[in-house]
């Protein structure tokens, strides 16, 4: 098999993978069914990819390039101010949670990933490091360090995603939009606005 052969296989694998994700969630995602899918033998991906966990972290850093993207694109109409640049981050977060549920599940289960292998961290640390330098921007005097407060409001952000895709904020506040929720939020980490 040449080169471009195996590194089209692997893509496919790849791709098979999230489409099998996208419509069946991450308790579809055994190799022999990725290998079944994407039309080659069961031992196949084992060519690839050494270990279960080494296809999922591919499949998973797929999702956080894509992430990435969302991100860049929402927070980049609000160059000039980082709180609204991280509001924007939060409602991409948001956005791609809803719209991408095996996958945002897939990518935050790390006793499914081997953060260490393909890239992945390399895929996914730079995303926090957005939202590091984007608190560090808007709250530029903070007696906590950035990378302390961004993990915070991740976490918030990251539990208001999946609350929200539960269904469980909107019955417990009564809210049917999620903007006031991430604004709370900001507020929470960031103090008021205009502060």
């Amino acid at each position: 098999m040449s080169d471009q052969d195996a590194a089209g296989l692997r893509a496919r694998l790849v791709q098979t993978g999230i489409d099998l994700l996208t419509e069946e969630g991450v308790q579809a995602l055994s190799l022999r069914e990725i290998a079944r899918r994407a039309g080659v033998s069961h031992g196949a991906p084992r060519r690839h990819f050494p270990t279960h966990l080494s296809l999922l972290s591919a499949i998973a850093r797929q999702g956080f390039a894509d992430l990435a993207d969302q991100v860049a694109t929402h927070i980049d109409d609000h160059r000039t101010d980082p709180r609204a640049q991280l509001m924007a981050l939060g409602r991409g977060y948001l956005d791609f949670a809803l719209t991408h549920r095996g996958m945002f599940e897939l990518m935050f289960r790390h006793d499914l990933l081997e953060s260490n292998h393909l890239g992945l961290r390399e895929t996914s640390l730079p995303l926090f490091q957005t939202l590091v330098d984007l608190v560090s921007r808007a709250q530029p005097q903070s007696e906590l360090p950035p990378p302390v407060v961004a993990g915070a409001l991740w976490s918030n952000l990251h539990g208001i995603a999946q609350l929200w895709r539960w269904g469980s904020l909107q019955l417990a506040t009564g809210a049917d939009d999620v903007e006031p929720l991430l604004r709370a939020a900001l507020d929470a980490h960031l103090g008021p606005a205009g502060r």
